[in-house]
């Protein structure tokens, strides 16, 4: 039977694609040719966006096991590409005011959300002889900063999994890799650790004359994954040329 053009493109899952670098990984991978599944819990926002990149809306919590299987059988036998970038960040309390449940909602997500897709998805990695693990950490997974112990903590163990799972799969056909932005302004990170306080999500980014883009974070995530399947790119930091540290950003 002849390749015909959606058996002839290469399936890229990407999590979290209802806004920011998930939605502009999305696009990138679409524009390189991938056969997208847009994964996300906002049935509403990855439909559309699967509409225009023609690719394939799957809602999906990655926080409960069921909606994973539910992902998983819906990508099919085989998969080329994942890229794990649901998560983000709650709150920026100290340590002796922060909320437990906050760093609970930072690690379903985060790191056992990672998990749960990851497992549930090897086998189609496997199944396609070239497949490869992308996930989306942060410099916090690398580094540590006032405020920030519940999400550094969180993507700490984002890196863990990354540089384990590696280990695990040598030899197999499978190639894991991170990258790790700093400072991205997208449209809901800052505002939703900040429980939708616009001032103080703003005011992540005053004075900062360039900070990424996700199309800045898209754009590297495109490449990694598109190198000759022998590369691993183990890990790539990506930050503005602003920002030396997460408590170093120069400000206009």
């Amino acid at each position: 039977m002849p390749d015909t053009p959606e058996t002839s493109r290469r399936t890229a899952v990407v999590t979290g694609a209802s806004s920011g670098i998930g939605a502009a990984t999305a696009r990138r991978l679409a524009a390189d040719g991938f056969r997208v599944v847009c994964a996300a819990r906002r049935a509403d926002r990855i439909e559309a966006l699967a509409a225009e990149i023609d690719g394939v809306a799957v809602v999906c919590d990655v926080t409960d096991q069921a909606s994973v299987d539910a992902l998983a059988a819906a990508v099919g036998p085989e998969l080329a590409v994942l890229v794990n970038n649901a998560g983000g960040a709650v709150g920026q309390e100290p340590i002796e005011r922060t909320d437990p449940e906050a760093w609970r909602e930072m690690y379903d997500s985060n790191v056992l959300g990672t998990l749960r897709v990851t497992k549930a998805l090897l086998p189609a990695l496997r199944a396609s002889g070239a497949g490869t693990v992308l996930n989306v950490g942060s410099i916090a997974g690398h580094l540590t900063y006032e405020g920030g112990a519940g999400y550094t903590a969180a993507k700490h163990g984002v890196a863990m999994i990354t540089e384990t799972l590696r280990l695990e799969l040598n030899g197999e056909p499978v190639r894991v890799t991170e990258i790790a932005p700093g400072m991205v302004h997208t449209e809901e990170f800052s505002l939703v650790r900040f429980g939708g306080d616009k001032e103080k999500a703003e005011a992540v980014y005053a004075g900062v004359a360039e900070p990424l883009t996700a199309d800045d974070v898209a754009d590297a995530i495109a490449w990694m994954v598109t190198r000759p399947q022998h590369v691993n790119i183990d890990l790539m930091v990506i930050k503005p040329i602003a920002q030396a540290a997460p408590w170093k950003v120069a400000r206009g």
